[in-house]
């Protein structure tokens, strides 16, 4: 299989020359415009998903060698979330090159948070099955470098953070209620309220319903923590 200009270009970006090119064509296809004699990415994104995690463990190890598990737990969490891989993925174009079916491609596909983050999971699978562990370690590695290097002590995300603040001071979770939603549906823009049990609230709008829960629960907590 001779891969087209756009994935040639892509192979340059993630620094990986297929010997098999169908396994990157595979990854770049959603289940939107798989078929039989076309399979989708969902058995690689299983597979990245995991290379990820082992790599990323490592990674974090190596960079801090005396820090406690309760430490480097939150900082991998932060690492492997949907929301860092899909940022990754923005990073490369992965975008660009993704095969979707047609109701996908208009409904704003190549943004989805959760396409890029799934697709950048395969193309990871996609390198350790063509290349072995050490190609897609040298990937990861060199995409997330700056990443593993700015994690913050606590890596907590914002939503868990508040949680367990709430739970501290022997409050119910918080409740996130979707207070509107605008734009076109290919972008759209989410307001989230959160709300704790002592009535106090925030809310924040983003292109994601969960990106607006973050930003609502971040503000949240930083005024509780300002008051208190």
């Amino acid at each position: 299989m001779k891969l087209s200009a756009d994935l040639r270009a892509f192979e340059g970006r993630v620094s990986h020359a297929f010997r098999n090119p169908e396994l990157l064509v595979q990854a770049v296809t959603h289940a939107s415009i798989s078929s039989a004699t076309r399979p989708d990415n969902q058995r690689l994104e299983f597979l990245g998903d995991r290379v990820l995690g082992l790599v990323m463990a490592e990674a974090l190890l190596t960079a801090d060698p005396g820090a406690a598990e309760g430490q480097l737990a939150p900082r991998f969490n932060a690492m492997v979330r949907k929301e860092t891989c899909a940022d990754v993925a923005r990073d490369i174009g992965l975008g660009d090159v993704l095969k979707l079916g047609r109701s996908e491609m208009m409904s704003g596909g190549r943004r989805k948070e959760a396409l890029l983050g799934d697709g950048l999971e395969a193309v990871i699978a996609a390198v350790y099955l063509d290349g072995g562990f050490d190609a897609a370690r040298r990937m990861i590695t060199r995409l997330w470098a700056d990443r593993i290097a700015g994690v913050k002590d606590d890596a907590r995300d914002p939503k868990t953070a508040l949680q367990e603040w709430a739970q501290a001071r022997s409050m119910t979770p918080p409740h996130y209620t979707e207070e509107a939603r605008s734009g076109p549906d290919h972008q759209p823009i989410f307001t989230v309220v959160v709300r704790l049990d002592n009535e106090a609230t925030e809310s924040a709008s983003a292109g994601t319903k969960r990106a607006a829960e973050q930003a609502a629960a971040r503000a949240l907590l930083a005024r509780m923590e300002q008051e208190t």
